[in-house]
């Protein structure tokens, strides 16, 4: 989740491999690690912009329900880490294609406003993104392979509002019709 203001759909990292991306943002970027929980940004940051803060969290619901309903939980793996071009930001990567696309463009065609998106789509959980990166920083974190799989089951909605905490509005469990 990017620091602005806005709705972002996110899916958190937990388990062994969340514990693992924790452990390397507390070692490389504590200021992001005190913020965020590891996760992937599925609606907010590419792709599609943040849905408008001002929507109900009924809106939300009534939106977004159905579409996670459609689709049903997915396992995806995280790449070798990556530096965003001419920022010091790295990230593991996830395929922008397949379902994880279908999910996103799902999500996107819900029917929320939503402010332009400034990137194109590029699933990925941050590793570092606050702090100067060295040289010797970058080739650390660029040696980093995680091999455990990612199971995307459930999606939270949060709302937030740069400098606040952000706040958790909604959870929605994929392949699930009613409430979870």
């Amino acid at each position: 989740m990017s620091a602005a203001t806005g709705i972002f759909v996110v899916v958190r990292v937990d388990g062994t491999l969340g514990e693992k991306i924790g452990a390397i943002q507390r070692s490389h970027d504590a200021r992001l690690a005190k913020l965020w929980p590891p996760h992937v940004t599925i609606i907010g940051s590419s792709g599609c912009g943040p849905i408008v803060a001002d929507t109900s969290v009924a809106e939300l619901e009534a939106a977004l329900r159905p579409v996670a309903a459609r689709h049903a939980p997915l396992t995806v793996a995280f790449g070798a880490p990556q530096r965003f071009p001419d920022r010091d930001i790295v990230v593991l990567p996830l395929d922008p294609h397949g379902p994880l696309r279908a999910l996103h463009e799902d999500l996107a065609r819900s029917g929320l406003r939503a402010h332009r998106a400034r990137y194109p789509f590029t699933p990925h959980c941050t590793l570092t993104m606050y702090p100067p990166l060295s040289r010797t920083r970058e080739r650390e974190l660029l040696s980093i392979r995680l091999s455990d799989p990612l199971t995307i089951a459930r999606l939270e909605v949060y709302l937030t509002r740069d400098p606040q905490p952000a706040r958790l509005l909604l959870e929605l469990s994929l392949g699930v019709t009613s409430p979870s």
